[in-house]
């Protein structure tokens, strides 16, 4: 599992796929989410503006990181 930490108390699950570089623009993210191709912990997530909260587990493509401060 990746780790992917950030300074704020959260980041927005689009920004997490492309810091994690599983996507190449906030479009991409916005299409894998609303397709239902993207959890966060264990749930299907369809909000691009989710915040993701340190702990928080996201997974996409067979892939899964963990935020982190």
């Amino acid at each position: 599992m990746e780790i992917i930490k950030i300074k704020d108390d959260f980041i927005k699950l689009g920004q997490v796929l492309k810091l994690a570089g599983w996507v190449g623009s906030g479009v991409d993210a916005k299409t894998v989410i609303l397709d239902g191709q993207v959890k966060v912990n264990g749930e299907c997530v369809l909000q691009r503006g989710k915040k993701i909260y340190h702990g928080d587990i996201v997974e996409f493509d067979g892939n899964s990181l963990k935020v982190e401060n």
